[in-house]
């Protein structure tokens, strides 16, 4: 799909210098009416799921001349924050603010609460259990719990209490990152699930707004409030390689900085490189062994919310809409709320060449 919206010959020309062009990108038809806090896509086609402030999941099928169609939607009783996809690209689970989680099987379209916390639930993601026969669900909520559960029950099969809110979750074979209130990071190992591997408090000084795992596990970015990025590796002997730096920011006017938040962190599934994504309506691709930022893009017109990479690494998919980043009077009516779909193409994403891996 080298050719993905486009010609390969304009995107590879594209990509010669460090600013990205976004002009083959395609708005997805039909999107959600309010702030799109999710994406997902299916590791088995390229089916594409959003999570909504209009407290419904949207699925759409996205073709490779980056056309999209509507296949389903389904609804919540309140704000949808979180979905994903199982392994098998047959379930979809999504949570919200009614403070439960439902799973959406997609072979007969039917949804069902699988989920309950006494508070939102702000992230749900699915995971491989070697003692399960089907995948597992893990849920994070407001609750400072974290939750376990076997689809087939209705109670969960194990509870983790937290130091506070989980804000940000993320889940990549056996490895679990937690992101809560007051900066805390909470490690676990899926095969020992009930305790943590380690706690650390956030390297940034500000508020965590989003944790992603690598592509190989090995551990995992953190995003903040502040503009800045950490990344962490999981054991103490790779603690040499942990670093973090400053995006999301403008060019300092006299003694003032703005910045912004980074509201997302995506990993490319093949080439492990990664990109950042803000309240300042840009986003970015990074590579966190050379310590190089690969492609920096134009501003989208709005905030960018949440944003994801399909199984196959060709399309980045990226949110657009109000954050919340300015507050009350920030919110208009005419401000932009949309999903586009960016052909990844020639080097965008490909880590630099001669660069060892940690």
């Amino acid at each position: 799909m080298s050719g993905l919206f486009g010609s390969t010959a304009t995107a590879a020309a594209a990509t010669s210098n460090t600013i990205g062009d976004l002009k083959n990108d395609v708005a997805l038809s039909n999107p959600p009416e309010d702030t799109i806090s999710g994406l997902a896509f299916s590791p088995t086609a390229d089916f594409l799921a959003v999570s909504s402030w209009d407290k419904k999941v949207r699925i759409y099928q996205i073709a490779a001349n980056g056309s999209s169609e509507g296949k389903h939607m389904y609804e919540h009783d309140a704000p949808v924050l979180s979905v994903d996809f199982s392994k098998d690209g047959q379930k979809l689970v999504s949570a919200g603010a009614d403070k439960q989680a439902k799973v959406c099987d997609l072979t007969t379209g039917q949804s069902a609460q699988v989920a309950a916390h006494e508070q939102t639930v702000r992230c749900a993601r699915f995971f491989e259990s070697p003692n399960s026969n089907g995948p597992m669900l893990v849920t994070g909520s407001w609750d400072k719990t974290v939750k376990y559960w076997d689809l087939r029950q209705s109670a969960p099969v194990g509870t983790v209490p937290c130091q506070e809110r989980v804000y940000s979750m993320d889940v990549r074979n056996s490895l679990l990152v937690i992101g809560t209130a007051d900066r805390y990071i909470n490690v676990v190992n899926l095969q020992d699930p009930l305790k943590f591997y380690k706690t650390l408090q956030s390297p940034l000084k500000w508020q965590t707004r989003v944790v992603s795992c690598f592509t190989d596990a090995t551990g995992f970015a953190i995003g903040s409030i502040e503009g800045r990025c950490a990344i962490q590796y999981v054991e103490d002997k790779d603690s040499g390689s942990n670093f973090s730096f400053k995006c999301h920011r403008e060019t300092p006017q006299g003694a003032t900085t703005q910045v912004f938040s980074v509201n997302d962190i995506s990993f490319h599934p093949q080439h492990g490189t990664f990109s950042t994504a803000g309240s300042d309506g840009t986003f970015h691709f990074w590579d966190k062994d050379a310590k190089h930022r690969l492609k920096g893009y134009p501003q989208v017109g709005g905030s960018i919310t949440a944003t994801k990479f399909n199984a196959g690494g060709t399309i980045f998919a990226y949110a657009i809409g109000y954050d919340w980043s300015k507050g009350y009077v920030a919110n208009t009516q005419n401000y932009p709320n949309k999903v586009m779909l960016h052909p990844v193409a020639g080097d965008e994403c490909k880590p630099r060449p001669g660069v060892k891996k940690r």
